[in-house]
């Protein structure tokens, strides 16, 4: 098993680097690698106290910024590593003020592994949420490291819970304890002998509370929000898009819409603005009085997606029609009813949101239509579906707080 899983890293290093000559991702995950160990050497050295938090990518990181930014303030003493094993995390995030170093985490083998232990030289160890890396973690057992995992969920179906999943197991045993999101991941961990485990919840219900708390006043939101309901739909892909604008193109409701695809490259905002058949704006072009006219509000830049939440007061969540929804909670944290297709059940909150009557998904256009005429005809049970939703996101806050008590070094 251990030979096929060092095949698997050469394999995907391999076919990274074949990528990474057309595809810009793969050669930003080639050029980040490039000399990395004598990169992290030649800065970190001589540090003695510093802590190691990873993540996978961008979402991962919003998702653990929580404990980050806590740890930083409970222990000022110690400075802080965080490493990506994604561009779309790195590339983003490489200059973010919260710690004290970002690094692409060097590949899995056993010597980058055992290299990066060596220079960095944690005093303790975060992964968030998962990427159960066997060099890495088993490193980090040998040299006794406590190291922790949050805002994990485990699934029945995982190479942890299968009879030849041996060294996925072994893996585990270097966690010194997990913080999970749900009874099941208790039980199957307790199931193959882990009782180091507790229930925390997910640190992005603490995420999102704060990044309502520092949402930005948008002057053009102010204006274009008055009188009307505004339905927001976030994070749209293609999809989504033709479900909303020929729902903007047919009803005679008087609702206002913004649309903040996934994507804000030029060609797939002119594809967007090109079906729609009302008056609408693009945000980064739009004056005054453009905005007062309008019924469509089209963002064509990135960054402001949740700060627009607090301007709606009905929301829609892209993905759900590809490989899963987004995120449904900066939304239902403004108390907003949420809508978003059927492609939703990897995630725990949305199906909470759906028994609470806070969110409602749908599988075909005569459904969104009917959600959306509903919300807009019936006042009151947009209300109550919006407060189920802030509700919610409330009582599920407390998870930093949770885990920041057990940790100890």
């Amino acid at each position: 098993m251990i030979l096929f899983y060092n095949l698997s890293i050469f394999l995907y290093s391999l076919l990274v680097r074949i990528a990474s000559l057309f595809n810009p991702k793969a050669r930003q995950w080639v050029k980040g690698r490039k000399d990395i160990l004598k990169k992290i050497e030649d800065v970190v050295k001589g540090e003695t106290n510093l802590v190691w938090f990873h993540s996978a990518s961008l979402g991962e990181f919003e998702q653990g910024r929580p404990v980050i930014e806590a740890f930083k303030a409970k222990h000022p003493d110690y400075k802080i590593v965080l490493t990506f094993f994604s561009p779309s995390g790195y590339e983003i995030r490489k200059n973010y003020e919260g710690v004290d170093y970002v690094f692409y985490l060097p590949a899995d083998t056993k010597r980058n592994a055992k290299e990066f232990i060596r220079l960095v030289d944690p005093k303790m160890v975060f992964f968030i949420k998962y990427e159960f890396w066997y060099h890495y973690l088993t490193q980090l057992r040998k040299k006794d490291v406590p190291t922790y995992i949050f805002s994990t969920i485990f699934r029945s179906n995982q190479m942890f819970f299968k009879p030849w999943g041996g060294l996925y197991r072994r893996i585990l045993k270097a966690f010194t304890h997990f913080f999970v999101q749900n009874e099941e991941s208790i039980e199957l961990l307790k199931g193959i002998g882990f009782e180091n485990v507790s229930l925390a919840g997910d640190t992005r219900f603490d995420r999102v509370y704060s990044i309502a708390k520092q949402a930005k006043v948008l002057p053009q939101l102010e204006d274009f929000a008055q009188n009307r309901p505004v339905m927001i739909a976030g994070s749209t892909w293609p999809k989504d898009e033709d479900h909303i604008i020929k729902y903007i193109n047919t009803s005679d409701n008087n609702y206002k819409y913004i649309i903040a695809a996934h994507e804000v490259d030029e060609n797939h905002i002119k594809n967007i603005v090109s079906g729609i058949e009302k008056p609408y704006v693009r945000f980064t072009t739009a004056t005054k009085a453009e905005i007062d006219a309008a019924e469509v509000l089209v963002v064509d830049c990135i960054g402001v997606l949740s700060s627009m939440y607090r301007y709606g007061d009905i929301s829609y969540i892209g993905g759900g029609f590809g490989r899963g929804i987004h995120n449904t909670l900066e939304a239902a944290c403004y108390g907003m009813p949420v809508i978003f297709g059927p492609n939703y059940h990897k995630f725990k909150e949305a199906k909470d949101l759906i028994a609470l009557g806070g969110a409602f998904t749908y599988e075909n256009y005569e459904r969104l239509n009917s959600l959306l005429d509903s919300y807009h005809e019936d006042v009151k049970l947009r209300e109550k579906s919006g407060d189920s939703s802030k509700n919610y996101v409330d009582n599920m806050r407390g998870a930093t707080d949770k885990i920041l008590r057990i940790i100890k070094f």
